[in-house]
């Protein structure tokens, strides 16, 4: 931990904390989301029968090439999208002397102060999450915008990152962004914050389930009605959980055919 400290009291005094700020979050959007989203997506050729085993729809058809291609540039596109705001403001607070929005100290908060602050900005970015999720699923903004991130009923890691411009900012920059602004955490805890955050949704989205965190959006993408939110505990509290679940699965079974009620609301 003082070779850590060492090391960050060093880059503080050779940076700008708008430079740290900059190439730190896109170091870490790199390390935990597109290192992590390639592997996903590299499994059925590296390991095929590891792969084939623990998918969660095993009977979905892999990526073709220009979905795959439709995929990379539209997220490309945000995450070129969320920089330029990002360098935008970061441009602002250093013209006009504005403070940074996270805390800039020399001293890197210890590991329980991080496990705290972490935790904290999962409940705040949980309930951010849930309701704009929530709000995009709504008939006129679901055709609109959400419908774009729902084109894969079967997701891969890359397409967690697939979605309208709006949608990219409101549902996932600014529910991650927000919390540990809010708390004034340490610039290392919300890279912290935001590696966790980026492995979630990135494994979530992969179509395998190795932890016990996919498969609740899984369910969401190939369902549209239930799971709104990551942690699961708001859509216990609304009822958008398991039960929701078991209601489409009992009508299914009285029906024969596969019921999606959030996309048929939609259309």
């Amino acid at each position: 931990m003082a070779t850590i400290s060492t090391l960050w009291i060093s880059l503080l005094s050779a940076s700008s904390t708008q430079v740290i700020e900059f190439w730190g979050t896109l170091l870490v959007q790199i390390l935990f989301f597109w290192l992590p989203s390639f592997l996903y997506l590299s499994l059925p050729t590296l390991c095929p029968t590891f792969s084939s085993a623990h998918r969660l729809q095993p009977r979905t058809r892999p990526l073709t090439g220009p979905e795959l291609h439709d995929c990379l540039r539209v997220v490309l596109r945000n995450q070129l999208l969320s920089a330029f705001i990002h360098l935008g403001l970061l441009s602002l607070s250093h013209v006009t002397g504005g403070r940074p929005v996270y805390d800039f100290s020399p001293s890197i908060p210890d590991v329980t102060k991080i496990f705290i602050d972490v935790c904290a900005c999962l409940v705040l970015r949980e309930i951010l999450f849930y309701y704009a999720h929530r709000l995009l699923h709504t008939p006129k903004l679901y055709a609109r915008i959400h419908k774009t991130h729902h084109r894969f009923t079967a997701p891969v890691a890359l397409a967690a990152q697939y979605a309208h411009p709006v949608e990219h900012f409101l549902a996932n920059t600014l529910p991650i962004s927000i919390p540990p602004m809010v708390l004034g955490c340490h610039v290392v805890t919300f890279w912290v914050f935001l590696a966790l955050e980026l492995l979630e949704t990135s494994a979530v989205h992969s179509g395998y389930d190795f932890c016990g965190w996919a498969n609740m959006h899984d369910e969401h993408h190939e369902r549209f009605s239930v799971w709104y939110g990551s942690l699961g505990w708001l859509d216990w509290v609304h009822g958008t959980d398991g039960r929701r679940l078991k209601q489409l699965k009992k009508a299914e079974r009285e029906t024969g055919v596969m019921t999606c009620l959030g996309e048929e609301e939609a259309q």
